[in-house]
């Protein structure tokens, strides 16, 4: 089946964030999910597998080994992920460190583990997301494919400003975080850090709370957005902010004069840039603010307004 595309909106306080989700099935399913494994699997956090209790003291030894085979998929309905997977088999009982032991691992896609009877937990994780499931091996008889269930999808951001004025991807960042609204503590639930646009990460399905940082003062937008399971979510912030180059002259349209300090106050007068130089670049939020120039123990300044998706040059004049 084809891939198909929604369009809508998804509002964060006043602010709004255009989501495509593009949905695969059947086999473009296989096909699609592929591009997930660009993103490394560093920093992995497993789930405490020691809130399982086993039933049995662990696997038998002495006895002879048992193939078992293993695959996962994004839904109940999707085929087996080809390649990102990440594979571990621990057993039940944890070890002096309180850990449970990991037996064996494997990468890329479907695999295949020759274990003893016994009882094991297997994790599978494919990027940020992840599966733990118990898996119990008889003596005799058939021993069943084991088919984990990630509940997964994909999400790649990006971000625009004012009315769909391209941002430069250098200035662009993005944390990801697990979406609680019961606490605006989001420090504490970080999922991942320092996202660059364009960039496909695997999560497991759900809502997060995303953070687009747009150069490095006050142009920070916020937005929650749902991670579907077997679909690549393309989500684009919108930011209200604008580019600006500062510059000292002796007339309008003048050379730049260097060695120059500048400081960055708000209508409010908080200082939300300071920096030094002929004529740096800076990325400022909308609204209302006042440049202040300082060369050869002289101090000039000058109140200027930032518009959503304007780039310009602040000239502030020698007088």
């Amino acid at each position: 089946m084809s891939p198909f595309r929604i369009l809508c909106r998804q509002p964060a306080s006043s602010l709004a964030a255009m989501v495509v989700l593009t949905a695969m099935t059947g086999s473009a399913l296989a096909q699609g999910v592929q591009g997930f494994a660009s993103n490394p699997d560093d920093d992995l956090h497993l789930p405490n597998l020691n809130n399982f209790a086993p039933t049995s003291p662990g696997p038998e030894t002495g006895l002879s080994t048992r193939s078992v085979v293993m695959e996962a998929v994004l839904g109940e309905d999707g085929e087996p992920v080809q390649q990102g997977l990440t594979w571990r088999v621990f057993q039940p009982i944890p070890g002096t460190d309180g850990k449970l032991p990991l037996l064996a691992s494997s990468e890329g896609g479907s695999t295949s583990f020759d274990l003893s009877p016994g009882d094991y937990f297997i994790h599978v994780s494919f990027g940020r997301a992840g599966v733990t499931k118990k898996l119990s091996i008889p003596r005799t008889g058939p021993v069943e494919k084991q088919r984990l269930v990630l509940n997964a999808g994909g999400l790649v951001l990006n971000a625009v400003s004012g009315n769909g004025v391209r941002i430069v991807p250098s200035e662009l960042s993005f944390k990801i975080y697990q979406a609680n609204g019961e606490s605006p503590d989001f420090e504490q639930q970080l999922v991942l850090d320092d996202v660059k646009p364009n960039t496909i990460v695997r999560l497991n399905a759900g809502t997060y709370h995303i953070v687009s940082d747009y150069g490095d003062n006050n142009a920070v937008i916020r937005s929650d957005i749902r991670v579907e399971t077997g679909k690549l979510t393309e989500a684009v912030i919108q930011h209200r902010a604008a580019e600006l180059t500062l510059k000292l002259v002796s007339e309008e349209g003048g050379e730049a004069i260097a060695d120059t300090a500048w400081s960055i106050l708000t209508s409010g007068g908080d200082v939300v840039s300071e920096t030094v130089g002929a004529f740096p670049r800076i990325v400022l939020a909308e609204g209302q603010y006042t440049a202040i120039a300082r060369n050869k123990n002289q101090t000039y300044s000058r109140d200027f307004d930032v518009v959503a998706g304007h780039n310009a040059d602040v000239e502030v004049l020698l007088k």
